[in-house]
């Protein structure tokens, strides 16, 4: 497959010059670089996808617990079970 990609005058003396340099052609040097954006571009997983098997892991309290935070506090030091 051929493309055409317009590059600024500076990044194309950039390349040239690395290309002589290291006896590469130009068009490996834009393969290899384009490989290694695209494998950059592999999916990383969100902070929600991270973090989804902890949401909601206490399941032991029903209700409103922030509204009965300190009788529950209470209730689980004394050794007594969620009313």
């Amino acid at each position: 497959m051929t493309v055409s990609v317009r590059l600024p005058e500076t990044i194309e003396r950039q390349l040239v010059a690395y290309c002589q340099a290291h006896r590469i052609s130009k068009s490996e040097v834009v393969k290899k670089a384009l490989d290694l954006f695209l494998a950059d571009q592999v999916h990383q997983p969100t902070p929600y996808e991270l973090g989804h098997a902890g949401f909601g892991a206490d399941k032991s309290h029903t209700g409103n617990i922030a509204g009965r935070s300190k009788q529950l506090l209470r209730n689980k030091f004394r050794g007594q079970t969620d009313r």
